[in-house]
């Protein structure tokens, strides 16, 4: 397998704040450092809700809901084995939100020949002020970055709505390749497989990395990724 430390979990950091940080990279193209942390629903339930509810995010995620519904949506997110929720940073000011799963343990891995250690990830730009200045991009790749370094997953896989043509376009720069459309239970989808050689051949890049944390290469886009689910 290509890339460093790729059995090994990345080391947990925390800001002044602190808030652990499960990965952390200084991107110089963008001149930003991009984190994940897990959420912490006492830190991130109002916000997330908030995002949920934009009009940018609702065609594509259906979790425009009341408060209670939300927390109930939310909690078993938080409980599902397979899953993890984060939320992304940059510069340390929260304005993303992501999900990695097991591919092999979700809907989608019954629409292809998933390996036991296939990672999945699923994403969303919050705040709408950081749509529109690049980003996504290098937010998808650190993500992606993070679940090679952080597992012994071989393939990273996508499955954006095929409506959602931005999104489309910006895994498809980070070395995402698409596969043909499926049917999932909330959307049709596109399948997109991004493989472990080839991101860090064609891919990655050097990223300054905290001394503690994983390590990542991102470029910034001039397309902008609105919802990326």
């Amino acid at each position: 397998m290509s890339g460093s430390n790729a059995g090994a979990a990345a080391a947990a950091t925390r800001t002044n704040g602190g808030r652990e940080y499960a990965y952390r990279a200084r991107n110089e193209r963008i001149d930003r450092t991009v984190a994940f942390a897990e959420v912490d629903p006492t830190l991130d339930f109002d916000r997330l809700r908030a995002w949920f509810g934009s009009d940018h995010v609702k065609p594509y995620w259906q979790l425009d809901l009341p408060e209670a519904a939300f927390r109930a949506k939310l909690d078993a997110k938080l409980g599902d084995d397979h899953l993890t929720p984060y939320v992304g940073l940059l510069d340390h000011t929260p304005m993303s939100y992501w999900e990695t799963y097991r591919a092999a343990d979700d809907a989608v891995g019954e629409r292809y020949d998933a390996e036991p250690e296939d990672r999945g990830v699923h994403l969303l730009i919050g705040p709408p002020e950081y749509l529109g200045h690049g980003y996504a991009v290098p937010l998808l790749r650190a993500i992606t970055a993070f679940q090679f370094r952080a597992t012994d997953a071989g393939r990273v896989v996508s499955e954006p709505d095929v409506r959602n043509e931005i999104a489309i376009r910006v895994f498809e720069r980070c070395g995402y390749e698409p596969q043909g459309r499926i049917d999932l239970p909330d959307k049709e989808a596109l399948l997109m497989h991004c493989e472990r050689e080839r991101f860090f051949d064609a891919v990655a890049e050097p990223a300054d990395v905290d001394v503690n944390g994983g390590s990542d290469a991102d470029t910034a886009a001039d397309a902008e990724s609105e919802v990326g689910r």
